[in-house]
């Protein structure tokens, strides 16, 4: 068992439900819990959410079963923290983290001068010209970029576990 650094225990809640995914999503949010993981499987869900007291999740769990009257819990943990709510940023921290000052550089300007818009807004010959690099050397960096991060984004626990194996 951890506890968080005001030495709270935090709960990790992992539930099915059988009914649609917005709906339970808003009675996790209304009850305080985090949504770390939720996946629609054609008639239910399977999610995973933190939430940072035992009496929301209490609240949260009988919230669940008074709305939606089927639920299976399927476990219950104590984590060291809650994670971070959906659209915190927190995903974009990791990847900026895994990318080159370089592959940041050309992401960023390539995303706000509209590159990846559709319509495309600005063209590589735009975005290169805007970096003061050659076309060339934009587009190699773009590739190598959105490679690094489609491989982390694609990348399964497996290969996750063996390359952090091939480091050691």
């Amino acid at each position: 068992m951890s506890t968080d650094s005001s030495e709270q225990p935090t709960y990790r809640l992992t539930i099915v439900a059988h009914e649609p995914y917005p709906f339970i999503l808003g009675v996790i949010l209304r009850e305080k819990g985090v949504p770390n993981r939720l996946k629609l499987h054609g008639d239910h869900l399977d999610g995973v959410v933190t939430v940072d007291v035992w009496e929301d999740f209490r609240r949260l769990a009988d919230r669940i079963q008074e709305q939606f009257s089927r639920f299976e819990l399927l476990s219950v943990n104590q984590v060291e923290t809650t994670g971070e709510p959906l659209g915190s940023g927190q995903l974009g921290r990791v990847l900026r983290n895994e990318l080159s000052q370089q592959q940041l550089t050309v992401l960023r300007a390539a995303h706000s001068m509209g590159y990846f818009d559709v319509p495309r807004q600005a063209s590589a010959d735009d975005i290169a010209e805007e970096l003061d690099i050659a076309q060339s050397t934009l587009s190699e960096r773009l590739r190598f970029a959105e490679k690094q991060l489609f491989d982390l984004v694609f990348s399964t626990e497996e290969e996750s576990s063996n390359a952090e194996s091939d480091d050691k």
